[in-house]
């Protein structure tokens, strides 16, 4: 099959071995799926991301040495099943599912395995426990923000928020805006959010940020309402931001990491216990999670069309990576394998 990979450092479009479905397992084709910060980070510093896999227990490191297909927020419809496999859904139905296959050594990640490709290819093997049927006829590329969204909400509950708690969000790229949608829901205000692009911080506004701060021109912080507990959502993953947050936050702010930073970082923890910070770094979501979020999305609850700012085939994955370096440019970017 015809798909996009990470091969010697650079993103190129081959031929690639045909996924084939083990028990439990079932073959999609795959209609759309997402672009990450995280595929983007990772292509950039991929040997070190393996370096750091190494370390960490029940991580299974990418061989650079092969191929690997990225996308892992993706929408697909069901081909076939492998031997012995319930076949609890009919072949054409739309399906999501969390991007992760159970091994007997343990969890893959589709996306982020040299042998479970993601959805930057025309097929993928998924989990036939985890498929989820994509309700009321909602479109596959609206249905393929159910994983980003998941990872905001999921931010949000690990925020463990109590009454009179004063959110500010740092960063409002996929992941910002979908925690913005996340406390929205919660009716949690006011939102601030805060980003220096432009077209950023109109989604914001449209998500349901109230108050929506350039930092070029005001201090974010300034806004926090006085005698609330601030909680920070850091939203951006790059060098540096967690120690502006530290030097910036009032004392007793809770702050949650939601950017993924994939380099090495330094910050002063004296900032941190002289104001008594609290730091809570969140990762993906859970299932219960995941599914709440395709029911958002199918209920009309989260405007995902203006989340969407492009559409490219295969051939267009790595002129994409370089388009989404510029946040005027765009927010998500989805891939169509089958253009």
């Amino acid at each position: 099959m015809r798909a996009a990979v990470l091969r010697g450092g650079d993103m190129v479009v081959a031929e690639v071995p045909e996924p084939v479905p083990a028990a439990g397992q079932v073959l999609v084709r795959t209609l759309c799926c997402g672009i990450c910060g995280s595929d983007l980070h990772y292509a950039k510093h991929a040997p070190r991301m393996v370096e750091m896999s190494k370390r960490m227990s029940g991580r299974q490191p990418l061989d650079l040495s092969r191929d690997v297909v990225f996308g892992h927020e993706f929408c697909g419809e069901v081909l076939d099943y492998g031997p012995g496999t319930e076949r609890k859904l009919k072949p054409g139905t739309l399906v999501c599912s969390m991007p992760v296959v159970p091994q007997a050594d343990g969890m893959r990640t589709v996306g982020y395995s040299n042998d479970f490709p993601g959805g930057y290819g025309e097929r993928m093997v998924l989990a036939a426990p985890l498929l989820l049927e994509v309700p009321n006829g909602l479109p596959a590329d609206h249905a393929a923000l159910t994983e980003p969204l998941a990872v905001g909400i999921h931010a949000v509950e690990k925020a463990a928020l109590q009454d009179g708690d004063a959110p500010l969000v740092v960063g409002c790229g996929p992941v910002g805006l979908a925690v913005i949608v996340g406390l929205r829901l919660k009716g949690i205000h006011p939102i601030i959010a805060a980003d220096f692009s432009p077209k950023r911080r109109e989604l914001a506004a449209k998500m349901g940020a109230d108050i929506v701060i350039d930092p070029r021109d005001d201090s974010a912080y300034a806004k926090l309402p006085p005698g609330r507990r601030a909680v920070i959502f850091e939203c951006v993953g790059v060098p540096g931001l967690l120690q502006q947050v530290f030097e910036a936050a009032p004392r007793d702010a809770r702050i949650v990491v939601a950017g993924v930073c994939m380099e090495p970082d330094r910050i002063e923890p004296l900032f941190g216990i002289v104001k008594e910070l609290s730091i809570q770094f969140v990762l993906a979501y859970t299932p219960e999670e995941f599914a709440r979020c395709l029911r958002l999305l199918a209920e009309g609850q989260v405007d995902a069309e203006a989340l969407i700012t492009g559409k490219v085939g295969l051939d267009g994955v790595k002129g994409a990576f370089a388009e989404l370096g510029n946040p005027e440019n765009h927010t998500k970017i989805l891939v169509e394998p089958w253009r």
